[in-house]
């Protein structure tokens, strides 16, 4: 009798770790992204309820490039459908029953046959996928911030998918009982004759064992989410719902500069009087993941590494160094670095001697920026690369004073001349004779 339980302390065994491990996880990525700085993003909340169930629940950015949006909507409907019968495994695994589903609702067919169909459609889907990225290797899923890990990211998610489908399809054709229903079976139907020849007892053991390897599956796609690009899966809700909502041209206005200007444009203002208290910023702009804001950490971990950012971004597109997608795989690289310090040292950062500008970003990718907010307007989750650039470009200029010669030369002529260029005011309309 005893031994009858042992599957059932296996699997919830099996469960508890591989939840367990995910929530530990999870508590982690928390923890790197509230190393950011402070960010009020709950205004507007029906705007930003709209805009999360359009652009990550609706994928309605995606669609924009026909071809891979919808075959990435077809996986990412197939792939989230067929896993609620992941509920039915976890109750069964836990219960000791089978296909406990099945006596409760009434069209338990039509829903298993639903996930069966959507399983072969996630799998024309991912060989398509796979064919575009090894075969005719797209241009952006090649360029030379996709090195080793980032390539391979890309295929071994794709092969988890297909592992994932071939099981569950698998379970079902050699399910006799599940078989002898004559419902929910459109394609595990043509499956099951493969097996025609194999003895009941065979039969039984080899539909467990696709059982027990998709729950386990689906547990280690869980668990590697976290390393992977594909984070955005759980991300890319939070990432839409907080995203900037004002235009995209409008730049924030650093309080602490403002004040001064205003108060040296002022023409009633005492030179000499002593300054209210302000609240200045430790340093003005950022040079390491801490200075950013968390907003901006949420964004560099659900960047999915499309590169559709790179692909539209002018700059890259005429050879210069910037990447935006770069930056922002950048920007994870030493969040995690951080993060990986942090837990070494007992939960303090101790100084690496390293930071994100010029260790990870050099000023040649940051002012190579046009600010044009292409990359921002073509992120299918949101993200926005350029509140990074533009962030550490302020540091360069107002903690190093390290502007371009050009820039350098454009604002001492603003200052002496009123203009961008080098003109005298009194010579400005000479072009005119």
């Amino acid at each position: 009798m005893t031994m009858h339980y042992i599957p059932n302390l296996l699997f919830a065994i099996l469960c508890t770790v591989g939840i367990g491990f995910f929530v530990k996880n999870i508590q982690k990525l928390r923890r790197n992204i509230l190393m950011g700085k402070p960010a009020d993003r709950n205004d507007r909340s029906k705007e930003r309820w709209k805009n999360m169930f359009r652009i990550a629940l609706g994928q309605s950015k995606m669609v924009r490039r026909p071809v891979a949006g919808i075959l990435h909507l077809v996986v990412y409907i197939g792939f989230v459908i067929i896993n609620i019968e992941v509920l039915e495994i976890i109750l069964d695994g836990l219960l000791g029953t089978h296909r406990l589903f099945s006596g409760w609702i009434s069209f338990y067919g039509f829903l298993i046959g639903t996930f069966e169909i959507l399983a072969v459609l996630v799998l024309l889907a991912v060989g398509v996928f796979w064919a575009r990225r090894n075969l005719v290797k797209v241009k952006r899923f090649w360029s030379k911030e996709m090195t080793s890990w980032p390539k391979n990211d890309g295929n071994i998610i794709l092969y988890f998918e297909v592992v994932l489908m071939g099981l569950f399809l698998t379970m079902n054709a050699t399910d006799h009982s599940f078989q002898a229903m004559e419902a929910g079976n459109p394609v595990s139907q043509f499956i099951a004759p493969l097996f025609a020849s194999f003895s009941e007892t065979l039969l039984h053991l080899i539909e467990r064992t696709a059982w027990w390897l998709h729950i386990s599956g689906i547990l280690l796609f869980l668990n590697y989410l976290y390393y992977s690009k594909h984070l955005h899966i759980l991300l890319a809700f939070p990432n839409t719902f907080y995203a900037n909502l004002e235009a995209k041209g409008k730049f924030d206005n650093n309080k602490t500069v403002r004040k001064e200007v205003e108060t040296m444009m002022d023409p009633n203002a005492d030179p000499y009087a002593v300054p209210e208290e302000t609240s200045e910023p430790e340093k003005f702009g950022a040079s390491d993941v801490q200075d950013l804001s968390w907003v901006q950490l949420m964004n560099a971990y659900t960047c999915t590494e499309c590169g559709r950012c790179s692909s539209v971004c002018p700059a890259n597109q005429t050879g210069k160094e910037l990447s935006p997608r770069a930056i922002m795989m950048k920007t994870r690289d030493r969040l995690e670095e951080v993060g990986k310090n942090t837990d070494a040292n007992q939960g303090v950062f101790k100084d690496d001697g390293k930071q994100l500008l010029k260790d990870y970003i050099s000023p040649e990718e940051l002012w190579a920026c046009t600010s044009c907010n292409a990359c921002v307007e073509e992120c299918p989750v949101n993200i926005d690369p350029l509140s990074i650039i533009m962030d550490m470009r302020q540091y360069l200029v107002m903690e190093e004073s390290a502007a371009p010669q050009e820039l350098n030369a454009m604002m001492s002529n603003i200052e002496n001349n009123g203009a961008p260029w080098q003109f005298n005011q009194q010579d400005r309309l000479n072009w005119k004779e």
